[in-house]
Protein backbone atom coordinates (compact mmCIF):
# COMPACT_ATOMS: atom_id res chain seq x y z
CA UNK A 1 0.00 0.00 0.00
CA UNK A 2 1.20 3.25 -0.70
CA UNK A 3 1.49 6.42 1.15
CA UNK A 4 -1.29 8.05 -0.73
CA UNK A 5 -2.99 5.12 0.03
CA UNK A 6 -2.74 5.37 3.68
CA UNK A 7 -3.96 9.17 3.55
CA UNK A 8 -7.07 8.11 1.70
CA UNK A 9 -7.92 4.53 3.68
CA UNK A 10 -10.86 5.91 5.60
CA UNK A 11 -12.75 6.54 1.93
CA UNK A 12 -11.81 3.03 0.70
CA UNK A 13 -14.98 0.24 1.09
CA UNK A 14 -14.21 -3.27 -0.14
CA UNK A 15 -16.92 -4.18 -2.27
CA UNK A 16 -15.52 -7.70 -3.24
CA UNK A 17 -13.35 -10.02 -1.88
CA UNK A 18 -12.26 -13.92 -2.18
CA UNK A 19 -10.72 -16.10 0.71
CA UNK A 20 -7.00 -17.34 -0.44
CA UNK A 21 -6.59 -20.39 -0.73
CA UNK A 22 -4.22 -23.51 -1.92
CA UNK A 23 -2.37 -23.74 -3.81
CA UNK A 24 -3.76 -25.12 -6.65
CA UNK A 25 -5.47 -27.65 -6.92
CA UNK A 26 -6.36 -27.73 -3.09
CA UNK A 27 -9.88 -26.62 -3.01
CA UNK A 28 -13.22 -27.66 -3.50
CA UNK A 29 -14.24 -25.91 -7.47
CA UNK A 30 -18.04 -26.44 -8.74
CA UNK A 31 -18.86 -27.52 -12.30
CA UNK A 32 -14.61 -27.20 -12.73
CA UNK A 33 -13.57 -27.80 -16.60
CA UNK A 34 -10.87 -30.01 -16.77
CA UNK A 35 -7.88 -27.80 -16.55
CA UNK A 36 -5.16 -30.61 -17.31
CA UNK A 37 -4.26 -28.65 -20.63
CA UNK A 38 -4.60 -24.72 -18.88
CA UNK A 39 -2.26 -25.82 -15.56
CA UNK A 40 -0.19 -29.26 -16.40
CA UNK A 41 2.10 -28.87 -13.44
CA UNK A 42 0.46 -27.41 -10.54
CA UNK A 43 3.99 -26.96 -8.95
CA UNK A 44 5.00 -24.76 -12.44
CA UNK A 45 1.32 -22.87 -11.77
CA UNK A 46 0.72 -20.69 -14.81
CA UNK A 47 2.96 -20.08 -17.57
CA UNK A 48 3.19 -17.19 -19.41
CA UNK A 49 -0.87 -16.87 -19.53
CA UNK A 50 -3.83 -14.37 -19.25
CA UNK A 51 -6.66 -14.43 -17.05
CA UNK A 52 -9.75 -12.77 -17.44
CA UNK A 53 -11.91 -12.98 -13.87
CA UNK A 54 -15.11 -12.05 -14.23
CA UNK A 55 -16.67 -10.56 -10.47
CA UNK A 56 -19.42 -8.33 -9.50
CA UNK A 57 -18.94 -5.44 -6.99
CA UNK A 58 -21.45 -5.25 -4.20
CA UNK A 59 -21.37 -1.53 -4.26
CA UNK A 60 -19.63 1.13 -7.28
CA UNK A 61 -17.81 4.55 -6.33
CA UNK A 62 -15.62 6.73 -8.11
CA UNK A 63 -12.58 4.50 -8.32
CA UNK A 64 -11.29 1.02 -7.70
CA UNK A 65 -8.15 -0.47 -6.56
CA UNK A 66 -7.31 -4.23 -6.90
CA UNK A 67 -5.71 -6.38 -4.16
CA UNK A 68 -3.76 -9.18 -6.09
CA UNK A 69 -2.71 -11.85 -3.76
CA UNK A 70 0.48 -14.54 -3.92
CA UNK A 71 -0.06 -15.30 0.02
CA UNK A 72 0.28 -19.29 -0.62
CA UNK A 73 2.81 -18.85 -3.83
CA UNK A 74 6.24 -20.04 -3.21
CA UNK A 75 8.02 -17.82 -5.31
CA UNK A 76 7.62 -14.17 -6.24
CA UNK A 77 5.03 -13.46 -8.79
CA UNK A 78 5.48 -11.46 -11.81
CA UNK A 79 1.82 -9.66 -13.12
CA UNK A 80 1.58 -7.14 -15.91
CA UNK A 81 -0.64 -5.72 -18.60
CA UNK A 82 -3.21 -5.93 -15.98
CA UNK A 83 -6.33 -4.10 -17.13
CA UNK A 84 -10.05 -3.80 -15.64
CA UNK A 85 -13.44 -3.20 -18.07
CA UNK A 86 -17.22 -3.83 -17.81
CA UNK A 87 -17.95 -7.70 -18.78
CA UNK A 88 -20.02 -8.12 -21.62
CA UNK A 89 -20.15 -11.57 -22.05
CA UNK A 90 -18.79 -14.59 -22.54
CA UNK A 91 -14.89 -13.36 -21.88
CA UNK A 92 -15.58 -10.23 -23.78
CA UNK A 93 -15.81 -6.82 -22.64
CA UNK A 94 -18.03 -4.09 -23.33
CA UNK A 95 -16.35 -1.88 -25.84
CA UNK A 96 -14.38 0.99 -24.81
CA UNK A 97 -14.85 0.20 -21.48
CA UNK A 98 -10.94 -1.29 -20.41
CA UNK A 99 -8.87 0.65 -18.74
CA UNK A 100 -4.92 0.23 -17.57
CA UNK A 101 -4.40 -0.85 -13.90
CA UNK A 102 -0.67 0.46 -12.37
CA UNK A 103 1.15 -0.03 -9.47
CA UNK A 104 3.20 3.09 -8.73
CA UNK A 105 2.97 4.22 -11.93
CA UNK A 106 4.59 0.58 -13.33
CA UNK A 107 2.06 -1.67 -16.02
CA UNK A 108 4.04 -4.27 -14.17
CA UNK A 109 4.88 -5.39 -10.15
CA UNK A 110 6.39 -8.52 -8.88
CA UNK A 111 4.32 -9.96 -5.60
CA UNK A 112 6.91 -11.81 -3.17
CA UNK A 113 5.74 -15.41 -2.17
CA UNK A 114 3.32 -14.96 1.00
CA UNK A 115 2.68 -11.07 0.32
CA UNK A 116 -0.28 -9.21 -1.13
CA UNK A 117 -0.38 -6.01 -3.51
CA UNK A 118 -2.89 -3.27 -3.83
CA UNK A 119 -2.91 -1.80 -7.32
CA UNK A 120 -2.93 2.29 -8.04
CA UNK A 121 -6.60 3.84 -7.79
CA UNK A 122 -7.97 3.39 -11.32
CA UNK A 123 -10.47 6.36 -12.09
CA UNK A 124 -14.07 5.30 -13.34
CA UNK A 125 -15.27 8.49 -14.79
CA UNK A 126 -16.03 7.01 -18.27
CA UNK A 127 -18.91 4.61 -16.86
CA UNK A 128 -22.46 5.57 -16.15
CA UNK A 129 -22.20 8.05 -12.97
CA UNK A 130 -25.94 6.49 -11.72
CA UNK A 131 -25.16 4.13 -9.11
CA UNK A 132 -28.46 2.38 -10.15
CA UNK A 133 -27.46 1.99 -13.54
CA UNK A 134 -24.28 -0.15 -12.41
CA UNK A 135 -25.92 -2.43 -10.08
CA UNK A 136 -25.64 -6.31 -11.10
CA UNK A 137 -22.94 -5.12 -13.76
CA UNK A 138 -19.67 -6.98 -13.82
CA UNK A 139 -16.58 -6.32 -14.14
CA UNK A 140 -13.78 -8.06 -15.64
CA UNK A 141 -10.03 -7.95 -14.31
CA UNK A 142 -7.77 -9.27 -16.76
CA UNK A 143 -3.61 -9.67 -15.82
CA UNK A 144 -0.72 -11.31 -17.65
CA UNK A 145 2.08 -13.91 -15.49
CA UNK A 146 4.91 -13.62 -16.62
CA UNK A 147 6.82 -16.62 -16.56
CA UNK A 148 6.18 -19.39 -14.09
CA UNK A 149 4.05 -18.46 -11.47
CA UNK A 150 4.83 -21.52 -9.40
CA UNK A 151 1.88 -22.97 -6.76
CA UNK A 152 -0.89 -20.57 -7.22
CA UNK A 153 -3.17 -19.00 -4.63
CA UNK A 154 -6.78 -19.00 -5.72
CA UNK A 155 -9.82 -19.15 -4.40
CA UNK A 156 -12.04 -22.64 -5.93
CA UNK A 157 -15.12 -21.91 -5.69
CA UNK A 158 -16.00 -18.96 -7.39
CA UNK A 159 -19.28 -19.82 -8.85
CA UNK A 160 -18.94 -17.71 -11.33
CA UNK A 161 -17.31 -18.23 -15.02
CA UNK A 162 -14.19 -17.06 -15.91
CA UNK A 163 -11.75 -17.49 -18.42
CA UNK A 164 -7.76 -18.28 -19.26
CA UNK A 165 -5.72 -18.72 -22.19
CA UNK A 166 -3.32 -20.69 -23.52
CA UNK A 167 -0.12 -21.10 -21.99
CA UNK A 168 2.86 -19.40 -23.65
CA UNK A 169 0.46 -17.45 -24.90
CA UNK A 170 1.24 -13.50 -25.65
CA UNK A 171 -1.08 -11.08 -23.05
CA UNK A 172 -4.52 -10.81 -24.88
CA UNK A 173 -5.74 -8.61 -21.50
CA UNK A 174 -6.03 -5.27 -23.45
CA UNK A 175 -7.93 -6.77 -26.42
CA UNK A 176 -11.87 -6.54 -25.33
CA UNK A 177 -12.70 -9.19 -27.31
CA UNK A 178 -12.80 -12.68 -26.33
CA UNK A 179 -10.88 -15.10 -28.67
CA UNK A 180 -7.73 -14.68 -26.69
CA UNK A 181 -9.40 -16.23 -23.78
CA UNK A 182 -10.59 -19.69 -25.00
CA UNK A 183 -10.54 -22.09 -21.54
CA UNK A 184 -13.25 -21.63 -19.16
CA UNK A 185 -12.80 -21.73 -15.12
CA UNK A 186 -15.23 -21.81 -12.31
CA UNK A 187 -12.29 -20.37 -9.89
CA UNK A 188 -11.11 -16.88 -8.94
CA UNK A 189 -6.76 -16.99 -9.06
CA UNK A 190 -4.51 -13.90 -7.24
CA UNK A 191 -7.23 -11.66 -7.21
CA UNK A 192 -8.51 -11.45 -3.81
CA UNK A 193 -10.14 -8.11 -2.89
CA UNK A 194 -12.04 -5.01 -4.86
CA UNK A 195 -12.14 -1.60 -3.36
CA UNK A 196 -14.23 1.62 -4.49
CA UNK A 197 -13.85 4.58 -3.23
CA UNK A 198 -17.26 5.46 -1.45
CA UNK A 199 -18.56 5.90 1.93
CA UNK A 200 -20.45 3.42 2.45
CA UNK A 201 -20.32 0.15 5.62
CA UNK A 202 -18.95 -3.33 4.62
CA UNK A 203 -20.59 -6.13 5.96
CA UNK A 204 -18.02 -9.59 6.03
CA UNK A 205 -19.85 -12.87 5.67
CA UNK A 206 -17.48 -15.20 6.88
CA UNK A 207 -17.33 -18.83 6.88
CA UNK A 208 -17.31 -22.26 5.18
CA UNK A 209 -19.00 -24.06 1.81
CA UNK A 210 -22.88 -22.53 3.53
CA UNK A 211 -21.15 -19.05 2.79
CA UNK A 212 -19.08 -20.32 -0.40
CA UNK A 213 -22.43 -21.04 -1.89
CA UNK A 214 -21.73 -24.94 -2.78
CA UNK A 215 -24.77 -26.03 -4.31
CA UNK A 216 -26.14 -22.95 -5.81
CA UNK A 217 -26.01 -21.87 -8.88
CA UNK A 218 -23.30 -21.14 -11.42
CA UNK A 219 -22.98 -17.34 -12.20
CA UNK A 220 -26.21 -16.56 -10.58
CA UNK A 221 -24.93 -14.65 -7.77
CA UNK A 222 -27.68 -16.00 -5.65
CA UNK A 223 -25.47 -17.21 -2.54
CA UNK A 224 -27.12 -15.87 0.94
CA UNK A 225 -24.67 -13.02 1.11
CA UNK A 226 -25.96 -11.90 -2.25
CA UNK A 227 -29.56 -12.19 -1.26
CA UNK A 228 -28.57 -10.34 1.52
CA UNK A 229 -26.98 -7.19 -0.60
CA UNK A 230 -30.22 -7.53 -2.72
CA UNK A 231 -32.13 -6.90 0.31
CA UNK A 232 -30.48 -3.94 1.50
CA UNK A 233 -30.40 -2.60 -1.83
CA UNK A 234 -34.54 -2.58 -1.97
CA UNK A 235 -34.41 -1.02 1.42
CA UNK A 236 -32.77 1.89 0.73
CA UNK A 237 -29.48 0.74 2.57
CA UNK A 238 -26.34 1.67 0.83
CA UNK A 239 -23.86 -1.12 2.15
CA UNK A 240 -21.43 -3.53 1.05
CA UNK A 241 -21.39 -7.29 0.93
CA UNK A 242 -18.07 -9.20 0.66
CA UNK A 243 -18.18 -12.97 0.65
CA UNK A 244 -15.35 -14.63 2.65
CA UNK A 245 -16.41 -18.43 2.58
CA UNK A 246 -14.82 -21.01 2.13
CA UNK A 247 -15.48 -24.76 1.51
CA UNK A 248 -14.51 -27.53 3.66
CA UNK A 249 -13.29 -24.35 6.10
CA UNK A 250 -12.67 -25.14 9.55
CA UNK A 251 -12.33 -22.72 13.02
CA UNK A 252 -10.19 -24.49 14.56
CA UNK A 253 -8.03 -26.97 12.65
CA UNK A 254 -5.23 -26.87 10.94
CA UNK A 255 -3.35 -25.32 13.68
CA UNK A 256 -0.83 -23.98 10.64
CA UNK A 257 -1.92 -24.31 7.54
CA UNK A 258 1.17 -26.12 5.90
CA UNK A 259 1.47 -24.91 1.93
CA UNK A 260 3.48 -28.55 1.22
CA UNK A 261 0.28 -30.31 2.34
CA UNK A 262 -2.49 -28.22 1.00
CA UNK A 263 -6.30 -29.05 2.44
CA UNK A 264 -9.16 -28.42 0.66
CA UNK A 265 -10.38 -25.89 3.42
CA UNK A 266 -8.17 -23.83 3.38
CA UNK A 267 -6.04 -22.47 6.50
CA UNK A 268 -8.30 -22.14 9.57
CA UNK A 269 -10.54 -19.49 10.07
CA UNK A 270 -8.03 -18.20 13.15
CA UNK A 271 -5.35 -18.10 10.42
CA UNK A 272 -7.05 -16.35 8.15
CA UNK A 273 -8.98 -13.45 10.19
CA UNK A 274 -6.05 -10.87 9.37
CA UNK A 275 -6.17 -11.38 5.57
CA UNK A 276 -10.07 -12.16 5.19
CA UNK A 277 -11.44 -9.60 7.64
CA UNK A 278 -9.38 -7.31 9.29
CA UNK A 279 -7.41 -6.37 6.86
CA UNK A 280 -10.48 -4.95 4.32
CA UNK A 281 -11.34 -1.72 4.45
CA UNK A 282 -13.84 -0.08 5.71
CA UNK A 283 -15.81 -2.94 7.78
CA UNK A 284 -18.71 -2.30 10.05
CA UNK A 285 -19.98 -5.15 10.58
CA UNK A 286 -18.76 -9.45 10.47
CA UNK A 287 -21.63 -12.34 10.25
CA UNK A 288 -19.69 -15.33 11.88
CA UNK A 289 -21.51 -18.87 10.28
CA UNK A 290 -19.38 -21.31 11.03
CA UNK A 291 -17.82 -24.87 12.69
CA UNK A 292 -20.15 -27.54 11.52
CA UNK A 293 -16.84 -28.83 9.45
CA UNK A 294 -14.87 -28.90 12.62
CA UNK A 295 -17.64 -31.94 13.53
CA UNK A 296 -18.13 -33.11 10.84
CA UNK A 297 -14.46 -33.86 9.45
CA UNK A 298 -12.07 -33.37 12.42
CA UNK A 299 -14.35 -34.40 15.26
CA UNK A 300 -13.34 -31.72 17.33
CA UNK A 301 -15.41 -30.86 20.73
CA UNK A 302 -17.94 -28.01 21.19
CA UNK A 303 -15.59 -26.93 24.09
CA UNK A 304 -12.85 -26.39 21.94
CA UNK A 305 -14.33 -24.80 19.19
CA UNK A 306 -16.12 -22.48 21.46
CA UNK A 307 -13.16 -21.59 22.83
CA UNK A 308 -11.81 -20.71 19.30
CA UNK A 309 -14.54 -18.59 18.29
CA UNK A 310 -14.51 -16.27 21.28
CA UNK A 311 -10.91 -15.83 20.41
CA UNK A 312 -11.62 -15.12 16.72
CA UNK A 313 -14.32 -12.61 18.40
CA UNK A 314 -11.78 -11.23 20.59
CA UNK A 315 -9.14 -10.68 17.57
CA UNK A 316 -11.76 -9.09 15.25
CA UNK A 317 -12.92 -6.49 17.89
CA UNK A 318 -9.22 -5.55 18.81
CA UNK A 319 -8.25 -5.57 15.01
CA UNK A 320 -11.63 -3.43 13.63
CA UNK A 321 -12.25 -1.13 16.99
CA UNK A 322 -16.27 -0.47 16.56
CA UNK A 323 -17.02 -3.56 14.69
CA UNK A 324 -20.26 -5.39 15.22
CA UNK A 325 -19.87 -9.34 14.77
CA UNK A 326 -23.33 -10.97 14.48
CA UNK A 327 -23.14 -14.83 14.99
CA UNK A 328 -25.01 -17.08 12.32
CA UNK A 329 -26.76 -20.22 13.75
CA UNK A 330 -25.56 -23.42 12.53
CA UNK A 331 -28.04 -25.45 9.79
CA UNK A 332 -28.53 -28.86 10.33
CA UNK A 333 -26.50 -31.82 8.46
CA UNK A 334 -28.61 -34.47 10.04
CA UNK A 335 -28.99 -37.34 7.66
CA UNK A 336 -26.65 -35.84 4.97
CA UNK A 337 -25.32 -38.15 2.68
CA UNK A 338 -21.70 -37.23 3.66
CA UNK A 339 -21.30 -39.68 6.26
CA UNK A 340 -18.91 -37.62 8.36
CA UNK A 341 -21.43 -34.78 8.68
CA UNK A 342 -24.98 -36.31 8.98
CA UNK A 343 -24.91 -38.58 12.48
CA UNK A 344 -26.87 -37.92 15.71
CA UNK A 345 -23.40 -37.30 17.14
CA UNK A 346 -22.66 -33.93 15.03
CA UNK A 347 -26.38 -32.85 15.15
CA UNK A 348 -25.83 -33.17 18.82
CA UNK A 349 -22.98 -30.65 18.63
CA UNK A 350 -24.74 -28.27 16.09
CA UNK A 351 -27.40 -27.80 18.66
CA UNK A 352 -24.99 -27.10 21.51
CA UNK A 353 -22.88 -24.73 19.89
CA UNK A 354 -25.80 -23.08 18.80
CA UNK A 355 -26.62 -22.85 21.82
CA UNK A 356 -23.46 -21.22 22.87
CA UNK A 357 -23.99 -18.46 20.16
CA UNK A 358 -27.16 -17.44 21.83
CA UNK A 359 -26.21 -17.50 25.73
CA UNK A 360 -21.87 -16.43 25.61
CA UNK A 361 -22.94 -12.88 25.09
CA UNK A 362 -19.71 -12.28 22.79
CA UNK A 363 -21.37 -11.52 19.74
CA UNK A 364 -24.33 -8.22 19.13
CA UNK A 365 -26.79 -9.99 17.39
CA UNK A 366 -27.81 -13.85 16.15
CA UNK A 367 -29.12 -14.37 13.03
CA UNK A 368 -31.61 -17.77 12.92
CA UNK A 369 -30.04 -19.62 9.81
CA UNK A 370 -31.35 -22.81 11.21
CA UNK A 371 -35.07 -22.40 11.85
CA UNK A 372 -36.13 -21.44 7.88
CA UNK A 373 -34.02 -24.09 6.59
CA UNK A 374 -34.91 -27.10 8.95
CA UNK A 375 -36.93 -29.39 8.84
CA UNK A 376 -38.81 -30.23 11.77
CA UNK A 377 -40.08 -34.27 11.19
CA UNK A 378 -36.97 -35.30 9.87
CA UNK A 379 -34.69 -32.58 11.85
CA UNK A 380 -32.46 -32.55 8.59
CA UNK A 381 -32.48 -30.14 5.80
CA UNK A 382 -35.91 -29.34 4.22
CA UNK A 383 -36.79 -31.47 1.09
CA UNK A 384 -37.53 -28.89 -1.24
CA UNK A 385 -33.99 -26.91 -0.27
CA UNK A 386 -32.39 -30.04 -0.95
CA UNK A 387 -32.06 -30.63 -4.57
CA UNK A 388 -28.90 -29.31 -6.56
CA UNK A 389 -29.14 -25.71 -8.26
CA UNK A 390 -25.50 -26.45 -9.74
CA UNK A 391 -24.86 -29.41 -11.06
CA UNK A 392 -27.99 -31.20 -10.70
CA UNK A 393 -28.74 -34.46 -8.75
CA UNK A 394 -30.75 -34.88 -5.43
CA UNK A 395 -27.96 -32.70 -3.28
CA UNK A 396 -26.05 -34.10 -0.47
CA UNK A 397 -28.56 -32.55 1.91
CA UNK A 398 -25.80 -30.47 3.81
CA UNK A 399 -25.75 -27.52 1.21
CA UNK A 400 -28.60 -25.78 0.98
CA UNK A 401 -29.79 -25.18 -3.10
CA UNK A 402 -30.92 -22.08 -4.37
CA UNK A 403 -33.95 -21.70 -2.27
CA UNK A 404 -32.66 -22.38 0.53
CA UNK A 405 -29.85 -20.01 0.42
CA UNK A 406 -33.01 -17.54 -0.23
CA UNK A 407 -34.40 -18.50 2.98
CA UNK A 408 -31.27 -18.06 4.66
CA UNK A 409 -30.47 -14.17 3.12
CA UNK A 410 -34.24 -13.91 3.80
CA UNK A 411 -33.43 -14.61 7.81
CA UNK A 412 -31.11 -11.43 8.23
CA UNK A 413 -33.12 -8.80 10.54
CA UNK A 414 -31.76 -5.96 8.57
CA UNK A 415 -31.72 -3.91 11.93
CA UNK A 416 -29.06 -5.96 13.54
CA UNK A 417 -26.85 -4.50 10.95
CA UNK A 418 -26.28 -0.57 12.35
CA UNK A 419 -26.37 0.80 9.06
Amino acid sequence: MTAQDNTDAMSWATVWASADQGPYPAGKATAQPDLDRVFPDPARGACDQSFRLVLRPSLWGSHLRLRFSNALGARPLSLNDVHVGLHETSSAILAGTNRPVLFDGRTSVVIPAGTTRWSDPVALDHLPTSDALLQGRKLAVSFHVVGESGPMTWHAKSMQTCYISEPGAPSACADEGEAGFPYPTTSWYFLDAMDMRTNAPVIVCFGDSITDGSATTINGDDRWPDVLARRLRVAGMRAAVVNQGISANEVIRPQVYDVSKPTDGGPSALERLDRDVISLSGVTTVIWLESINDYGFSKSSVEDVTAGVASGVARMRAGLPGVRILAGLLTSAFGAAIPTHGSAEVEAKRVAYNEFLKTCGLFDGIIDFSTPTRDPETGGLRAHMKPGSSIGGPGDGLHPNRIGYLAMGGAVDLSLLGI
